[in-house]
């Protein structure tokens, strides 16, 4: 399979981000969501595209893995995607933070994700959220040097329990 290319995300990529976003969620937490919470969750492409354009046209940083297919349609055509930025919490424990990164489940076990790492994050200390079920996210995140440090909260829009993991 070739690899994707992996660029900084610009306004015009908000709709194919957006697809990228919810078709990764349903991927991701199919078994951790129930069914009929996810499909609604990850229904409205409009107003995630409208997300995607706001926070891009506010200086944001989402960099974009393009599908190597030159045929992927819209929905298709971005593999995966990281955002990051400043720390959002009051108490960060690192200036940096790994806002999202999500690859396409055709992507998975490919390398994407460390790709997508490497570019946006390096080696540089950040934290991040990660709903305390999701083994798979958890493997990939302590294999990049990611520990619980012990701080949790609760998402309301997935009804999930969330950890909070460092690296220094």
């Amino acid at each position: 399979m070739q690899q994707p290319e992996i660029r900084l995300a610009t306004v015009d990529d908000a709709e194919a981000g957006a697809w990228c976003h919810l078709l990764c969620w349903r991927e991701a937490y199919a078994g951790l969501v129930p069914d009929d919470v996810l499909l609604e969750r990850t229904a409205d492409i409009a107003r995630r595209t409208g997300r995607w354009q706001a926070n891009l046209g506010a200086g944001r940083q989402r960099w974009i893995a393009l599908n190597p297919d030159p045929s992927a349609t819209v929905q298709d055509r971005v593999a995966g995607f990281i955002g990051i930025g400043p720390g959002r919490d009051e108490d960060a424990p690192v200036p940096f933070e790994l806002e999202a990164i999500y690859t396409r489940q055709a992507f998975w076990k490919t390398g994407l994700g460390t790709r997508l790492l490497d570019v946006a994050v390096g080696k540089q200390p950040a934290f991040l959220w990660v709903f305390e079920g999701n083994a798979r996210a958890l493997a990939f995140y302590q294999r990049h040097g990611f520990e619980p440090d012990g701080t949790g909260k609760y998402d309301p829009y997935f009804d999930l329990q969330e950890i909070r993991l460092v690296r220094a």
